[in-house]
């Protein structure tokens, strides 16, 4: 079990890269996080929803996802409410303190999905969640050291050097369990470290003498692995990889919503070199766009309101008026309907309210979220055989038919979405558009020829660019980690 000092310490890079790390070694391995707070998630393909996380980690292990990788996933809808994900599907909204209560009822579930995996695999590596020096959420826990104590599971903790005071984090973090919990403790991962190691090594010894527990590895820092992220904390410093712009280069803002879900898709406009991509929090930041995308929304209802306080919805209005492009994924193709309303308050207290009128559509909240895999293509037939997801509540109907897809499932076949102003103002319920190489190279040349720019020739594969980042992944994992103590850790 790989636990941490903080959130956004690297649990889940350092879970992947052991995954593929074991299966390069022809070990069958899989992923496990019994409880998850997150806004970013995904579609198993039997239709069920799981932290966006162990999907990537699944992938990384070459299996696919299922629903007992994550059996509980928590996604905040307001500061103090989140709905409660158990097995793949809807359970309630909860307070904090209402979840703490029916937390130990979960238990149960967390336990046969971790055993389900052990039938079926020879490695699971457990992700923790947050800290497990956390001593306020030690009562009832099941997702750091109180799942361990379930099993008896070694656990390595990582910390985050480059944020500082790695040190004091492992010690007080040794320092907060109980003796149970200390002798399930195997050691300490360093990660995102920079310099040289060696001037390490006092420190190591130091920690080692106090905890009885040793350093077993230090990750240094990267910025050339790119591997789609969970915690939002990473769209403060995520940046495309174009360097300097050229005549051709399409800019890119994506409203960073504070609801925003589901930012990895657009993961894949990062790989492309002549695209500038950025997540932007106010108009001013987006004045320089070619394109802006509004995401996907864990309350569609409140982003709104956000939208509208703080400019966005005049600022719109007048970037579309001059002929910019507009785009709406899930939750920001809602918005960009006429009225959003939510009779049951689902996502929000607010039962109804104007949305920004690009599109001749409305959409009401259901009680049933919509969970699928979807196999689509463009109306033109221009882009086919593609892949995506659909998570949702709401159901948006069209006064009129403009979509923009054609979606195929279970041998029958609908439309999603709706276009208009000959193009430039579109939205999409289905996430995961851009990892189609095909659809998206074509889609960002449609936009530089109405630009009067010069098509761009693209040999970017955003699934090969993640196959290399996991095997670079293992690699760094097996140079920077004192591989024979990790091994007897696990028993092999």
């Amino acid at each position: 079990m790989i636990q941490g000092t903080s959130s956004h310490a690297g649990k889940s890079v350092l879970v992947a890269a052991i995954l593929r790390f074991l299966k390069n070694r022809g070990i069958s391995c899989a992923p496990f996080k019994p409880q998850n707070m997150a806004l970013n998630s995904f579609v198993t393909y039997d239709g069920y929803e799981i932290g966006r996380a162990q999907a990537m980690q699944a992938e990384s292990a070459k299996i696919a996802p299922s629903k007992e990788m994550n059996p509980i996933l928590l996604k905040p809808s307001t500061d103090s409410k989140a709905q409660v994900v158990v097995l793949g599907k809807p359970w309630k909204n909860l307070s904090a303190k209402e979840y703490v209560r029916v937390k130990s009822k979960l238990k149960s579930v967390v336990k046969e999905s971790f055993e389900y995996l052990v039938s079926k695999y020879d490695v699971i590596v457990v992700e923790g969640a947050g800290s497990p020096a956390e001593i306020n959420l030690r009562k009832n826990d099941i997702a750091n050291m109180g799942f361990a104590k379930l099993y008896n599971i070694p656990v390595l903790i990582v910390g985050d050097i480059d944020r500082g005071g790695v040190y004091a984090s492992f010690y007080g973090t040794y320092a907060l369990l109980t003796r149970k919990e200390r002798d399930l403790l195997k050691g300490f991962v360093i990660n995102k470290f920079r310099g040289d190691e060696s001037l390490l090594n006092t420190a190591n010894e130091f920690i080692e003498r106090k905890t009885g527990k040793p350093v077993i590895g230090v990750i240094p820092f990267f910025k050339d692995i790119e591997i789609p992220e969970e915690d939002g904390v990473a769209l403060t410093v995520k940046k495309s990889f174009e360097k300097e712009a050229t005549e051709n280069t399409i800019r890119i803002r994506v409203i960073r919503l504070p609801r925003i879900s589901n930012f990895t898709d657009f993961d894949p406009l990062f790989g492309e070199k002549e695209v500038d991509i950025k997540y932007v929090s106010s108009p001013k930041d987006a004045m320089d766009a070619h394109v802006v995308i509004i995401p996907g929304s864990k309350n569609t209802i409140e982003d709104l309101i956000f939208l509208k306080d703080s400019g966005f919805e005049e600022f719109l209005r007048d970037f579309v008026k001059k002929g910019g492009f507009l785009v709406g994924i899930c939750g920001g193709y809602q918005m960009l309907g006429e009225w959003v309303e939510d009779p049951y308050n689902v996502e929000s207290n607010i039962s109804k309210i104007k949305a920004l009128s690009f599109l001749p559509l409305q959409t009401v909240m259901g009680k049933e979220k919509q969970l699928r895999q979807v196999l689509f293509e463009t109306i033109d037939g221009n882009s086919r055989n593609m892949n995506g997801y659909e998570i949702h509540m709401g159901v948006t109907k069209c006064k009129d038919f403009s979509p923009v897809f054609k979606v195929f499932f279970n041998n029958e076949y609908t439309y999603d979405g709706y276009t208009a102003q000959n193009g430039k103002v579109w939205g999409s319920y289905i996430h995961g558009l851009f990892d189609n190489d095909e659809f998206r190279i074509k889609w960002l040349n449609s936009i530089r020829r109405s630009l009067g720019m010069s098509e761009v020739e693209s040999n970017f594969s955003y699934g090969k660019s993640k196959e290399r980042a996991y095997d670079k992944l293992a690699e760094l994992f097996a140079q920077s980690v004192d591989i024979d103590k990790f091994l007897s850790i696990l028993g092999i």
